[in-house]
């Protein structure tokens, strides 16, 4: 049986990033999405983060104003519910936000919620869900984490994927791909949509596209990386080739 289509959302920051480094006002943020959605991008993902050290917040207005389906990657802050209010994406996906890091390391810390912090969390998610937009929640790929997704009123889950992408040791590979599996068939079950990313590239998303149930998966560096070399369109095509091919 072939499978269910997969979403592919292209993360962007990175480009951003190149414009931020100078100052200047290209790369043209608007040229890239028309770029990235003539190639078959679903959705376009973005992350503005508290420091603003890729996406800036006229970016993010510039780049809803022109893509078709924006993905909005928002730590959960009230600053950011009321700019997502206003902005009003298709979507936000709730992750977790350290100054001191490259990169978001891991998923939310669900499991250690106080329940003060669980509250603020379900008013969030509301405040967001009342507007229109479809939340779901950056998360390790456990058990626990999905049912406090739902208890919090997330409509779907993205899946942390940089455990997986990171190991080398084939017997961790497949502890990490049975996590990811498992959880993505406990969310389909629990009602929850399933996504999937962090640190997917090139070698990695065909064994990634062979997970049950998942409905998009956002890549960003590997692409923008394999872009040096070949051009935006080209990567994105190329990577959708290898996701679709994995029946």
């Amino acid at each position: 049986m072939k499978k269910s289509y997969i979403r592919l959302g292209v993360n962007i920051d990175h480009i951003a990033f190149i414009k931020k480094a100078r100052e200047t006002n290209y790369p043209d943020l608007c040229r890239a999405v028309e770029i990235c959605e003539d190639a078959g991008a679903d959705v376009i993902t973005i992350h503005l983060r508290e420091d603003r050290r890729h996406i800036q917040d006229k970016d993010a207005y510039q780049i809803r104003q022109c893509c078709k389906e924006l993905n909005f990657e928002m730590a959960n802050t009230l600053e950011m519910v009321k700019i997502a209010k206003d902005l009003a994406p298709n979507y936000c996906c709730i992750v977790p936000e350290k100054r001191e890091e490259k990169t978001t390391e891991g998923g939310l810390n669900l499991s250690d919620l106080p329940t003060s912090s669980k509250t603020i969390f379900k008013d969030n998610i509301s405040l967001l869900k009342d507007t229109g937009i479809e939340v779901s929640l950056f998360i390790n790929p456990t058990r626990n984490d999905i049912e406090i997704s739902k208890e919090l009123g997330a409509q779907a889950v993205e899946l942390h994927t940089g455990s997986f992408s990171d190991t080398t040791d084939e017997n961790q590979l497949k502890i990490e791909f049975d996590k990811l599996s498992d959880s993505s068939i406990y969310a389909h079950d629990m009602g929850l949509k399933v996504n999937a990313g962090h640190g997917l590239n090139y070698m990695n998303i065909g064994k990634i596209a062979k997970l049950p149930h998942i409905n998009e998966l956002n890549i960003g560096h590997s692409i923008i990386a394999e872009s040096v070399y070949c051009g935006l369109k080209d990567a994105i095509i190329k990577i959708k080739r290898i996701i679709e091919s994995c029946d």
